[in-house]
């Protein structure tokens, strides 16, 4: 059988309220997504996916949805999305949708027709219980957003269910009516021509039916956040979110062209892959792997890191990476500038579908968000803690000119400060630039197959550096990463004797590899091997 297309891709996010204005209002829009089509093609990625387009009061910007089957006025119409993904698709680029299944707005009319008495038909559509008996909520249970996870309706008595905003009120996924609604959008999107979802907060989805109490969570310390002081064990992660999980799977399977599945889930990588799901009930395809976002940066525990995620990867499950995302801060405020480019070479050249985000090609790093321009609720709510979303939202800098070819008006979120230097048409026309790196790496991984659907092997652990092989037949690449800002030398295999360096994050080629490699501060470098002579080399995974 032919690999699936989504094996050899590349994920670009694009976080629509920051990417391009049209319309003058400070605001990204879906013409603006269109508009920056042909940049998407330019740097060699495959799939766009979409932060949520869907009309919403914008409580959690887009999270909390009104409407799953239309888009946000401010964003565009249904018009503007037909235009959008066939544009797409005319460049050959793929275009998949955020689907936020666990939760609606309060404002959705599901539930204002849930909240309207307690015999609604759709009442149990949501999550509603009774005050325990000293009047409080019916459990202990936190939200992500601080708080308790439970709000009190005076119209009916009763307290809902949220696990994050209580704008976000939490489906009940128990009830197999709310299951064939939710069913239905992804058929709506589906027959619009999406090639596929991510799934938000899918371990959230269903609740354990007790719904008790949670434990508390013994390695709680100050300063850690009030939603870790309890594990949760009843609130997340039931065995009933499979069964979801493999009727999302089967649902797309019915329509052609190999539709993706991504599960966003926050959980140990041994409880992670379960979602892959057994072979006679698949699930996503790929349950997103967040491993390098919180990890600390350092080259023995990164080698374990990979090593432990290859280990438990059930048999034919494709892995997957990510670097950043809208919820995290930005890999070159965690790393640095100089390792955020031996990041971006890690993310591209190690096994399985990596997933980029927007700006990140910029190297954007810390943004600073004055108190008066803060809008995540997050922040908002947990004010000094450093939880703000804000800083990895801000609009991408495409030139030097007014407001950044962002828009016509002050943007909706301030810019990065370095802006009219750190945009895309300066690194565009800039050799060596961290745009210019990614561009180099995404045409290697097209160039080679070793690198796209190649199988990995690492060397062995060392105190500085990260090294492994892709190989695939007989092309065999070494891949060498330098996480110090000392020089470090490393013996090369056999094989990669005498082959060329191709690649150096330090925007040069050194030439050819001898018998060891002297890596440079900071430097990460791709060296070839001598075709066929992959000399005793174990097979691993495919």
């Amino acid at each position: 059988m032919a690999e699936p297309w989504w094996k050899r891709a590349v994920v670009y996010h694009v976080y629509v309220r920051s990417l391009q204005d049209t319309d003058g209002d400070g605001v990204g829009d879906l013409e603006g997504v269109e508009q920056r089509l042909d940049y998407f093609a330019w740097l060699g990625v495959d799939v766009i996916w979409l932060s949520p387009i869907y009309p919403s009061p914008l409580a959690d910007f887009g999270y909390d949805v009104s409407d799953h089957c239309d888009i946000d006025p401010g964003l565009g119409a249904l018009e503007d999305f037909d235009r959008l993904i066939a544009a797409a698709h005319a460049r050959g680029l793929r275009l998949i949708l955020d689907f936020v299944p666990n939760h609606t707005s309060d404002r959705h009319p599901w539930f204002l027709e849930s909240r309207a008495s307690r015999a609604s038909h759709k009442r149990d559509w949501f999550i509603w219980r009774d005050p325990a008996p000293d009047g409080g909520p019916p459990n202990n249970w936190r939200s992500n957003f601080g708080g308790s996870s439970w709000q009190w309706d005076a119209t009916t008595g009763q307290y809902y269910l949220h696990a994050f905003l209580k704008q976000q009120p939490d489906l009940n996924w128990r009830n197999p009516q709310v299951r064939e609604a939710m069913f239905d959008v992804l058929r709506f999107w589906l027959e619009r021509g999406v090639d596929g979802f991510r799934i938000d907060v899918l371990w959230h989805i269903v609740k354990a039916e007790s719904l008790a109490d949670n434990p508390p969570n013994p390695a709680w310390r100050a300063p850690m956040g009030d939603e870790h002081r309890l594990l949760q064990h009843n609130s997340t992660d039931q065995p009933e979110a499979h069964d979801i999980a493999a009727g999302m799977r089967r649902l797309v399977e019915q329509y052609p062209g190999e539709r993706l599945l991504i599960g966003e889930i926050y959980l140990p990588v041994e409880r992670l892959v379960r979602y892959y799901g057994p072979a006679e009930a698949p699930e996503v395809h790929l349950p997103f792997n967040f491993q390098l976002i919180g990890a600390p940066w350092d080259a023995r525990v990164l080698h374990r890191l990979i090593a432990d995620y290859e280990a438990v990867l059930p048999p034919g499950a494709w892995p997957n990476w990510v670097l950043g995302n809208h919820d995290r801060p930005r890999i070159a405020a965690r790393v640095g500038e100089a390792q955020a480019r031996v990041a971006a070479m890690l993310l591209l050249t190690l096994r399985g579908v990596p997933t980029l985000y927007y700006g990140d090609e910029l190297g954007i790093g810390r943004v600073d968000i004055p108190a008066d321009r803060v809008v995540d609720p997050w922040e908002l709510n947990e004010p000094g803690r450093g939880l703000g979303r804000d800083p990895v939202r801000t609009p991408m800098a495409w030139d030097d000119g007014p407001h950044a070819g962002f828009s016509r008006a002050d943007p909706w979120l301030p810019l990065h400060g370095d802006w009219p230097t750190r945009n895309v048409a300066r690194q565009a026309a800039t050799a060596g630039s961290m745009l210019d790196l990614y561009r180099h790496l995404l045409a290697l991984r097209r160039a080679h197959d070793c690198l796209s659907v190649g199988d990995l092997r690492l060397l062995a652990p060392h105190p500085h550096i990260l090294a492994y092989t892709r190989g695939l037949g007989d092309a065999e690449l070494l891949i060498a990463l330098n996480l110090s800002a000392t020089a470090q030398p490393l013996a090369l295999p056999d094989w990669a004797r005498g082959g060329d360096v191709i690649a150096s994050t330090l925007g040069d080629a050194p030439g050819p590899a001898a018998h060891a490699l002297a890596l440079r501060p900071d430097e990460g470098v791709i060296v070839t091997g001598p075709r066929g002579e992959r000399r005793g080399r174990p097979e691993v995974r495919r």
